[in-house]
């Protein structure tokens, strides 16, 4: 992974911060000094605070989790669904939808109706309605795709969250800290950090800082899957090598045990065995018989006996 340099987030503006009046305190630690009103960020906890977070979100991606990335200011908007759409990464970069993690079942079954709108398209069953009907149920459908099509891949939530404005995203913070899902944000000089757990202390107003920001989180994330998917091949080749080499030993020990069969001392005591096995079977057929054959000689005097009383 390409780690950030000093000189690039500096080239970026990511050292911008708000006014000083605007400022939070609990940002103390990430502000290296004030120069005419406005907050300078600290560059260097910012390296170390992205390397961190980079990490992490590449541990995520590993495990083939999803990271839905948050991101609804106008700077943002565009940046976040180019970077993030290559990764196949949920994003929201609408106005963020109210309980989309703590009421997620609603926002599937919104999701759910804008597949089957699209099913009646295919079925040819929107061509018999009626031209009303089809102009409510195309705007309904262009609605749920501006609000929930980022997200329609998103079957469960997210194992965690990328948020740009922490102090804008408030409600989206308040919810993923509802459900404990873990929160990486790009923190500026007037928001809370202590809501986040991994706080990236940056200009979040910049789009320059914004999008190389992403450049380093999507590359990241990118990573992750690109090792996953690497481990999975693997497995696949060991499991058909696995496969391959298990048939000929399993031959060699049945020659193996074939020719231990054929030795002359262990075929001459199994013989001798089989034979006193085999005796007293014998025997037991024998009598068998013999109890047969009087049972058919008494079955004959007694039809005799019987033809006998019946001419007297």
């Amino acid at each position: 992974m390409s780690r950030t340099s000093f000189n690039e987030l500096l080239e970026a503006g990511v050292h911008f911060g708000h006014l000083k009046r605007k400022w939070n305190p609990a940002m103390a630690p990430y502000i290296f000094m004030e120069r005419n009103g406005i907050h300078i960020i600290d560059l260097q906890k910012t390296e170390v605070k992205l390397n961190e977070a980079c990490d992490a979100l590449k541990q995520i991606a590993k495990s083939g989790r999803k990271i839905l990335f948050v991101a609804t200011k106008k700077q943002a908007k565009d940046i976040v669904s180019e970077k993030v759409k290559p990764t196949q990464m949920p994003y929201v970069t609408e106005r963020w939808p109210g309980g989309m993690l703590t009421n997620f079942p609603t926002i599937r079954r919104a999701i759910k109706k804008m597949s089957s709108i699209d099913k009646m398209e295919t079925d040819g069953t929107f061509k018999n309605l009626a031209k009303r009907e089809k102009l409510q149920i195309t705007r309904q459908r262009a609605k749920l795709e501006k609000m929930l099509g980022s997200i329609s891949d998103m079957t469960r939530l997210p194992a965690a969250m990328f948020i740009v404005d922490v102090s804008k995203e408030h409600i989206a913070v308040r919810e993923a800290k509802r459900l404990n899902i873990p929160l990486f944000g790009i923190v500026d000089t007037n928001s809370d950090p202590s809501s986040i757990d991994f706080p990236i202390p940056a200009n979040d107003d910049a789009s320059k800082s914004i999008s190389l920001l992403l450049n380093k989180v999507t590359d990241s994330i990118q990573e992750g899957l690109d090792e996953r998917k690497m481990e999975k091949e693997k497995e696949g080749h060991s499991k058909e090598n696995k496969k391959g080499e298990k048939k000929p030993i399993t031959d060699a020990k049945k020659t193996s045990a074939r020719k231990v069969e054929e030795t002359p001392v262990e075929s001459a005591s199994k013989t001798e065995e089989k034979a006193k096995v085999e005796e007293p079977k014998k025997e037991e057929k024998k009598e068998v018989k013999k109890t047969a054959k009087k049972v058919e000689n008494k079955v004959e005097e007694v039809k005799e006996d019987a033809k006998k009383e019946t001419k007297e």
